[in-house]
């Protein structure tokens, strides 16, 4: 696994070796980075003219997990496991269904008809956020890597016997939102590329890579190794030279609600929701003295205590934090963190330890 490397103005070039980043920081060239995924990088102090090779990235969309790959003609750079988001579409029936109970009460308001949707060009919520999740983590990837062209597996939208037997392609949201997904990719100036899914298997059997039927696994063979194969077939690597995953999970926010929707004992509604929480942002990344790394949550008002929350999977931990006692670190849009692996020789791949980040590191 190679290190991304930017220079003093932010520009991307080539990636290097754990070896030479180790250098850089010694000597004092080059201090340690987190980009918003959470990915480590290094940024040189000086400028450096750029001489890029091209960096090919792979997308293996997916319902519940996705992969992403960067590969170089003969190295690979960074191999990426994403859970995609699947909480809009729940969100948008608990609106809808709050919605129909207003409706359905004694009170009245004044009709709108300047704010509705009928007639006008759109793309569902659940959609929309699913095809822009993966936009966003290459826009990411792409300031910090030289990338130039991107291969996404091609997924087939379902189509209904009517007038040619394709007349809904344009009434699918998956072919919607593929299409907003290339426009995307596109805007970016990268050479967008699509692979139909029996080619990705042809793909797979040619570089002689298995793929495990346990999706929610997170090694390699899950997800990585078509979004791998994928790149590869355009930058023209012929092995994965390194195999160790980065899992990456998307911060979900509760936007800011009147009052819960069930009430609490008593007959009351408490406040719910919001992005922030006594002054700090809810995911912000501290460092407490009895809980260590956590993330912010919700809040006590009368209490004036915060909750924290485990960085990895989330939990818990307490809910009367003082924001006094916590050291803020920084605040990311992903939570992630490089997958351990038992053998020996493939963690010679891991990038170097920075305490200084404040990240958990494996």
């Amino acid at each position: 696994m190679r290190i991304p490397v930017v220079d003093s103005r932010g520009v991307a070039l080539m990636p290097c070796t754990s070896a030479k980043a180790r250098h850089l920081f010694k000597s004092g060239k080059a201090r340690p980075k987190r980009n918003r995924l959470g990915l480590f990088f290094v940024q040189l102090c000086y400028e450096q003219e750029p001489q890029n090779q091209p960096l090919v990235v792979g997308i293996d969309p997916g319902s519940k997990f996705e992969g992403f790959s960067v590969v170089g003609s003969k190295d690979t750079v960074i191999n990426l496991m994403v859970e995609a988001p699947t909480h809009v579409e729940d969100a948008m029936e608990t609106r809808r269904t709050m919605r129909r109970a207003r409706r359905h009460r004694e009170w009245r308001r004044p009709k709108r008809f300047n704010n509705r949707l009928n007639r006008k060009k759109r793309i569902p919520p659940s959609t929309l956020s699913r095809w822009e999740a993966k936009a966003r983590i290459v826009a990411h990837l792409k300031g910090i890597l030289p990338l130039t062209d991107a291969v996404v597996e091609d997924v087939q939208a379902a189509t209904r016997n009517g007038k040619g037997g394709k007349w809904n392609l344009s009434f699918s949201p998956i072919q919607v939102g593929k299409d907003h997904l290339y426009r995307l990719l596109t805007r970016m100036g990268l050479q967008v590329h699509s692979k139909q899914g029996w080619e990705t298997k042809q793909l797979r059997e040619q570089y002689s890579l298995k793929k495990t039927k346990q999706k929610e696994k997170q090694h390699f063979e899950s997800h990585a190794v078509d979004s791998w194969v994928l790149a590869a077939s355009v930058s023209g690597a012929t092995t994965p030279t390194c195999q160790r995953l980065w899992y990456v999970i998307g911060a979900v926010l509760h936007r800011r609600q009147l009052h819960r929707l069930q009430a609490s004992k008593g007959g009351v509604r408490k406040p719910y929701g919001g992005t922030r929480s006594l002054g700090l942002k809810r995911g912000t990344l501290v460092s407490h003295p009895k809980y260590g790394l956590c993330t912010v949550g919700g809040f006590d008002r009368k209490k004036q205590t915060v909750s924290l929350h485990a960085y990895r999977t989330n939990k818990r931990l307490t809910q009367g934090a003082k924001p006094a006692t916590c050291a803020i670190k920084t605040w990311v849009a992903w939570r992630s963190w490089l997958v351990p692996q038992k053998e020996r020789k493939e963690r010679l791949c891991a990038p170097p330890h920075s305490s200084s980040q404040g990240f958990p590191q494996s």
